[in-house]
């Protein structure tokens, strides 16, 4: 049957299982907006900002685990995509951005709203194209979608002129299973190296690795973000019961190994606990799975983990000794790798080790009480009234540490952050995806009144859809890690961190039609989480924390693994 590109695309995105798209509309992409119209399968869910689009859409592939696909038009409509493709670049999230620009005959002619959007987003998409002749848009399309997904995850841009959502062309559909990749990738994509494709790990790299297991009297598991794309929480528990080691969790690990397990160390890094960082300076090996070693993991990579072997296990091999030196390594997908090993490795014991590194875990860093509201007491009331298996957005900033700190994360999807390239703004955005694409499951917004003001516009879009998405303000009144930074490193000069200034949280969520309250204590926050849990709509808390409080430990950036300040 011929069909008009703009017809084109959208049956491809059916046959990809499409069924949520977030955009915002314009001039040249109108001819598609016009076919999403008449595809009621495909619900589009409009933001208030391009941004949010992306940010949504992250949201929805990170808490499925299916793409997320996101809509603008050319100019600055696609440039108002690239903080959110970058951020899922960084985090290796599986994203399809589709924008049209203008006419090919206008193209290089400085055209109104035209933009060379896939030169500006080479270096953060996995791969990208420009379509100019609609008799390729389908394969572009297909291409894009098997890239997105397969191998190490990652933002995909499709940029499709005006004439061609307009222009007629033949089209057949096509089964999944014969999707295939006949493109070059991007010149500047260091995640195309090697193919697309997981590759299949080598069993003798496999058995390597068991032998060193075999032949470590302390060891250390890291859990990094290829735990959670794959999928692999069931692999990673039981191969740390197996090799009855500690486990160490890097923010973008979060939900890949359960942080209320015995054998969890919490965090590890510039932020992360005591007993985590420890354990990395006393360990004999260290087996790294989908973990790569960035400098808020290892600050000091020339003494990290110095007593240790290291062993890394990663579906993409640039990652491979790339920040650390790495003593053996397995290629493959984090699931496939562990369920060899596991099927292989006899039954470890380790019980003097973990009993050395969790003597380090018993430290009271945060204050207990008091007559005001402290960061400890917030999370510990949210994560004593909402459900076990809610999702928590976040933003950057202290209340992203203050969360991954103290909530116990589970299951893969239910944290959604920005870990790479710490997008303040992100949250919103990634709440509202996470809602449409789990609608039966609470979404927690947590956020800073620096990173809220950003897009707090999304609110918006949480009215008119009804999404009953929690946010709670973690207010200080400052830009808080910088304000911390300022009060531990810069004598106290708090240049452009104070926040002054409006708006009122509670009066801003009323104005969108949402509901609020502005709470000091833990009674007033208990009352206001139970309004907002059977309010049935989107709520907004402004919790008031003291401008000065801080995120313990700290290790300075550059420093060596185990150097906490005194906060």
């Amino acid at each position: 049957m011929e069909l008009t590109g703009a017809q084109i695309l959208v049956e491809c995105l059916r046959e990809q299982g499409v069924d949520v798209v977030f955009g915002y509309p314009g001039g040249t992409i109108l001819d598609v907006y016009d076919a999403l119209y008449q595809t009621p399968d495909i619900r589009h869910y409009l933001v208030s900002h391009e941004q949010g689009a992306a940010h949504a859409a992250d949201g929805y592939a990170r808490s499925t685990g299916r793409v997320g696909v996101c809509l603008a038009t050319s100019g600055p409509g696609c440039t108002n995509l690239t903080t959110g493709i970058a951020t899922a670049y960084m985090d290796s999230s599986p994203l399809v951005a589709i924008t049209c620009n203008v006419s090919s005959k206008l193209l290089g002619k400085d055209s109104f709203q035209e933009v060379d959007i896939t030169g500006i987003t080479r270096p953060i998409t996995k791969w990208n194209q420009v379509v100019k002749d609609v008799s390729r848009l389908a394969n572009v399309v297909r291409q894009a979608f098997l890239i997105a997904r397969s191998g190490r995850q990652g933002p995909v841009l499709i940029d499709v002129t005006k004439d061609v959502t307009s222009a007629r062309a033949p089209y057949e559909p096509l089964p999944l299973a014969r999707h295939r990749v006949t493109e070059l990738p991007n010149p500047l994509s260091r995640r195309l190296l090697g193919g697309i494709e997981a590759p299949e790990p080598s069993l003798a790299d496999v058995e390597g690795l068991i032998e060193l297991i075999r032949g470590a009297e302390r060891p250390l598991i890291v859990c990094g973000g290829g735990v959670v794309r794959s999928r692999a929480q069931d692999e990673l528990l039981a191969f740390a019961r197996r090799v009855d080691a500690p486990v160490a969790i890097t923010v973008m690990g979060g939900g890949g190994f359960a942080g209320d397990d015995p054998l969890s160390t919490g965090m590890i890094g510039m932020h992360g606990s005591q007993a985590s960082n420890r354990a990395v300076d006393d360990c004999d090996l260290l087996v790294a799975v989908g973990c790569r070693f960035s400098d808020r993991v290892a600050l000091k990579p020339a003494t990290f983990a110095s007593r240790a072997r290291i062993a890394q296990i990663d579906i993409d091999a640039t990652e491979v000794g790339k920040n650390v030196r790495c003593d053996h390594h397995v290629l493959g997908d984090a699931r496939r790798v562990l369920k060899l090993v596991n099927d292989r490795l006899d039954q470890q014991d380790h019980a003097a080790w973990k009993e050395h590194v969790f003597s380090f875990a018993t430290e009271t860093l945060y204050e207990e009480g008091g007559d005001h509201l402290t960061p400890k007491q917030i999370n510990e009331t949210i994560a004593r009234l909402l459900p076990e298996d809610t999702i928590v957005a976040t933003d950057v900033g202290q209340h992203q540490m203050w969360a991954i700190q103290h909530f116990h994360f589970r299951h893969p999807g239910q944290l959604l952050t920005s870990g790479g390239f710490g997008a303040m703004g992100f949250g919103l955005g990634a709440a509202i995806g996470a809602q449409v694409g789990n609608p039966a499951r609470r979404v927690l917004h947590v956020t800073g009144d620096g990173s809220f003001r950003m897009n707090c516009n999304e609110l918006s879009t949480v009215e008119h859809y009804g999404l009953p998405v929690i946010t709670v303000v973690y207010d200080n009144a400052v830009l808080g890690m910088v304000h911390q930074w300022q009060t531990l490193i810069y004598d106290r000069r708090y240049a452009e961190t104070t926040l002054d200034r409006g708006p009122d949280w509670v009066r801003l969520a009323e104005a969108y039609g949402l509901s609020g309250r502005r709470v000091s204590n833990v009674a007033e926050l208990e009352d206001a989480l139970g309004e907002a849990l059977s309010c049935g709509h989107g709520y907004v808390i402004d919790a008031v924390l003291d401008p000065d409080e801080m995120v313990r430990p700290m290790v300075p950036a550059g420093q060596h693994i185990t150097s906490f300040l005194a906060v």
